[in-house]
């Protein structure tokens, strides 16, 4: 079931925003130190996104505590920006080659993000058809759309952190900015991510359902009933490792599953 063709699906009002809120930062003497890099990224003009907290905040009005700033970019990006704050003095790390960047300065530093973890959500252009721009440090950046704030956050869902009152939230207060059909691209493969955050939504507000247009239930919903009706996989797969590798690392090193990818135990016919 897909929308239908003359459904409005995005507002895609790239208008400059008025951000609800700032966070606040743990350690106040940090702020001398984000202004300063916000300040380098934008004389680099290398393009990046804010995300994060900062991105939630400013959809939402939630003002809560940071240790520091997320910065989103493009893979090639990644490397200009890491080079040109070395260049300046900052001390680089690249913690992983595949998603992850992290500039210092002192007991300072921020993030620099070009994918997920797991290398399935890279930083494209199609991330910044819909950003924002907002006023951060008496400069103006972009902020990372709704859309795909919410795709940044959705397997975010360890023991020790869980971004899904981020996703509600999100939908809550900016669900007029969100482009649902993206978001579906976004989540094709992993759809039941998506219900699973559209039905925690609803539970949550049951008031206001009507956030979540309703053929994006009836496409999710559909694939849902197709699925009761199919056997089985008849490989054993734990995609709990795109939620956390520490918390089902059990499941692929000792009980026989697939990690994301690679291979697994076969289904045994017997215990079904």
């Amino acid at each position: 079931m897909n929308a239908p063709a003359n459904m409005d699906l995005s507002t895609r009002d790239n208008s400059p925003m008025e951000a609800k809120a700032v966070p606040k930062l743990i350690d106040p003497d940090a702020e001398a130190f984000v202004a300063s890099v916000i300040r380098d990224l934008v004389e680099c003009r290398v393009p990046f996104l804010v995300a994060g907290t900062y991105a939630v905040s400013a959809y939402t009005g939630i003002s809560r505590e940071t240790k520091d700033c997320d910065i989103f970019c493009k893979a090639g990006d990644f490397l200009r920006i890491l080079s040109n704050f070395q260049s300046h003095g900052y001390s680089v790390d690249v913690i992983d080659e595949r998603w992850l960047g992290k500039i210092s300065q002192g007991r300072h530093f921020f993030d620099v993000i070009f994918a997920s973890p797991d290398g399935t959500m890279p930083v494209n252009d199609n991330w910044f058809e819909d950003a924002r721009r907002f006023q951060m440090c008496d400069c103006s950046v972009r902020i990372a759309g709704a859309t795909e704030l919410i795709w940044s956050k959705c397997f975010v869902q360890l023991r020790h952190r869980y971004d899904g009152a981020d996703v509600a939230h999100v939908i809550l207060k900016a669900h007029d900015k969100i482009d649902w059909r993206k978001l579906l691209e976004y989540l094709e493969v992993n759809w039941e991510v998506l219900l699973i955050h559209l039905l925690n939504f609803r539970w949550i507000y049951p008031s206001e359902r009507d956030k979540i247009p309703d053929w994006l239930m009836d496409e999710l919903l559909d694939r849902l009933s197709a699925q009761r009706d199919l056997p089985l996989p008849q490989t054993k797969i734990c995609r709990g490792r795109m939620y956390s590798r520490v918390d089902f690392e059990i499941d692929v090193k000792e009980w026989g599953f697939a990690d994301v990818s690679g291979d697994g135990e076969w289904r045994d016919e017997e215990e079904s």
